[in-house]
């Protein structure tokens, strides 16, 4: 839970914070940036983001890392926690004129010490296939900018494909790629394939192979995100409409939805197993959605600002046998002697086999624990623990494991179904989660109670008002009446379509690579410059370029119309129809806002808009005695 001071004691930068594992520590020899270190006067910049690729090297030090400030873009070998940063000797380095970078990924099917795939998007709609490594540029699509003109927001290749990627603007639209065709000399002419609510995916009509194999349209205003489940089968998407849309990607079909409670969706992720979905943005909340109920089933308010990004952390997440350990509040020596490491506890990717030995009948029911983060403009980290009183809120609640403070009893499953059978009956730990948000009519904070909060539901199940709201809002038992028409189970889910049968098959045929090509592309000043904010509501890394202030602006009527009709449904529950999570920890790490977080096996990654990728050691993982490490404290 983030304990807030006053005054100067408010404003320190944090360089290490505490939870039940132990001491996280920043390793300030860690840091990344810019070779000279200067911070970098990001006002109207794009935000600084990192790409992390193992290649598998033989020496054990693997690890590359990708990063852009400003014009310009960075390729180091990525050290950790091991050796302090060389910031001398990038193993590449570009800088790119008349735009500038805005997201890269790599593949990491292809990487090999010899060679790696990293696409980078632009601001002005251009994506790029480069090969750091040889420093070599294989091609540049959407050159001419006939496809789309307005920037790239995301980029991602499609799972298990080592040809395949695609690309989100801040159009609105997602394009999907192949590497070995040429993006044509015209305009692409699309032909309707799928169409459903508020989206509409189309294929390219062309005599010879091209680019874009097809084209998706998704809600309205820009698509800010967007992230393939685990497993590769749906796709979750965070648009600036507030919605929080999830598809089978195969078959384009949409699986569910979910409606922020105020503004845009910034970020969007998926736990490890694919069960659930977290989303953050103007609302300043984070939103937990179930992919398998297709709802709602907390919030979480710890930031002052824009939520930027969320992340799940694969190695945290576990799960416990029997009665988990009370809630910890001593000091760092009795906490080690009350928790050992590793003890009854499984990592993520073990989460689904302990899960699916659960049954009706089990009397020592096993314990979950999601473990996820955020980081906003207001410069603050949070952690966040999703516990199995929200999970399993029909179970007896055994005694609280962590900081992650409810209020209140969740409301139960919808009509004929229980928690036992959804764990038992999920086939895959890749099944996936979406997430939707609602625009707040009033225009009120996502912080705000909303008044009319009815507990028509069975009361039996709700705590007495009379108990203290310190560390939550109230809710009501049963706000969602049961089961909706959108709300589908799992075992209909899991069987998408395969990509045998998919819309993709045929919308592509592999063609030669064409000629090297370069960025020459001008941008007006005009669609580089961004809003200005006041200080508590820092830069967004929402584009808004002039083309895309007017889709915001023509969508701005049919926006609070849909957050009038949602507000209080399944889509988007009010403030006390469903937990309110508190962080396990909240605090200020950087003085500009912050855009990345990732978490890695023995740390956790923050990167902020001054141009400065920060390296924080996991507990127990920056130690003198470990063999062939050089220790950074």
């Amino acid at each position: 839970m983030a304990a807030e001071g006053g005054g100067k004691e408010m404003n320190e930068i944090k360089t290490q914070f505490t939870t039940r594992e132990g001491v996280y520590k920043l390793l300030t020899h860690s840091e990344y940036s810019r070779p000279n270190r200067v911070p970098f006067n990001s006002q109207g910049s794009n935000p600084v983001k990192v790409s992390f690729v193992n290649v598998n090297d033989q020496s054990g030090n693997g690890d590359r890392i990708c990063f852009n400030v400003g014009r310009e873009l960075y390729f180091y070998i990525y050290k950790g926690v091991r050796k302090a940063a060389d910031l001398s000797k990038p193993i590449d380095k570009r800088i790119y004129k008349g735009t500038q970078p805005t997201c890269h990924d790599f593949n990491p099917l292809t990487a090999t010490a010899e060679s790696v795939s990293l696409l980078v998007g632009f601001s002005a709609g251009q994506v790029q296939l480069i090969d750091p490594i040889k420093k070599e540029t294989s091609k540049l699509f959407n050159e001419e900018r006939l496809i789309d003109k307005t920037r790239v927001t995301c980029v991602r290749w499609v799972p298990g494909s080592e040809s395949l990627f695609l690309v989100a603007h801040s159009s609105g639209s997602m394009y999907l790629y192949n590497v070995e065709n040429t993006c044509g000399t015209t305009a692409p002419h699309y032909q309707l394939l799928k169409q459903g609510e508020n989206y509409a995916v189309h294929t390219c009509k062309s005599k010879s192979a091209r680019n874009p194999l097809l084209r998706w349209t998704v809600g309205e205003g820009a698509l800010n995100e967007f992230a393939f489940s685990p497993d590769g089968k749906f796709l979750a998407c965070a648009s600036q409409d507030g919605f929080l849309r999830v598809f089978g990607f195969d078959a384009a079909e949409l699986h569910g939805t979910m409606k922020s409670y105020f503004g845009g969706l910034l970020c969007v992720c998926w736990s490890p197993d694919g069960r659930y979905i977290v989303a953050g943005g103007e609302d300043d909340l984070v939103t937990v959605w179930s992919f398998s109920d297709c709802r709602v089933i907390a919030r979480g308010h710890g930031h002052k600002s824009w939520v930027s990004v969320v992340a799940f952390d694969h190695c945290t997440t576990s799960v416990e046998d029997g009665d988990p350990p009370a809630e910890f509040s001593g000091s760092d020596e009795e906490f080690h002697e009350q928790v050992h490491f590793g003890a009854g506890r499984d990592r993520a990717n073990s989460s689904h086999s302990r899960l699916s030995k659960r049954n009706s009948t089990d009397s020592r029911p096993v314990s979950v624990t999601y473990r996820f983060g955020s980081v906003g403009q207001d410069t603050q980290l949070c952690l966040w623990d999703i516990t199995e009183d929200i999970l399993f809120p029909h179970l007896p609640l055994s005694r609280t494991r962590t900081h992650t403070n409810v209020m209140g009893a969740a409301s139960p499953p919808a009509t004929g179904q229980t928690t036992t059978t959804t764990v038992s009956t999920i086939p895959t730990p890749t099944t996936t989660t979406t997430t939707t948000t609602t625009t707040n009519p009033s225009g009120t904070n996502g912080k705000d109670n909303v008044s009319n909060s009815s507990s028509s539901g069975n009361t039996a199940n709700s705590l007495p008002s009379t108990l203290p709201r310190s560390n939550s809002l109230p809710h009501s038992s049963n706000p969602a009446g049961g089961s909706t028409p959108n709300s589908h189970t799992v075992s209909n889910s899991s069987t998408a379509t395969t990509k045998g049968n998919s819309i993709i098959d045929s919308a592509f045929i592999a063609t030669g690579v064409s000629k090297f090509a370069t960025l020459s592309l001008h941008d007006s000043r005009k669609e580089r410059h961004e809003k200005d904010h006041k200080r508590n509501h820092s830069m967004g890394h929402i584009s808004s370029k002039s083309s895309d202030k007017l889709n915001q602006l023509s969508s701005t009527r049919t926006v609070k119309a849909d957050a009038a009709k949602t507000l209080g449904t399944m889509l988007c529950p009010r403030m006390d129809e469903v937990p309110l999570l508190e962080p396990l920890v909240c605090k200020k790490i950087a003085h500009e806002r912050l855009t990345v977080l990732i978490f890695l096996e023995d740390c956790l990654v923050t990167a902020c808009q001054e141009g400065f990728v920060c390296t924080w050691a996991r507990p127990g993982k920056v130690v003198s005695d470990r063999p062939h490490e050089d220790t950074v404290m």
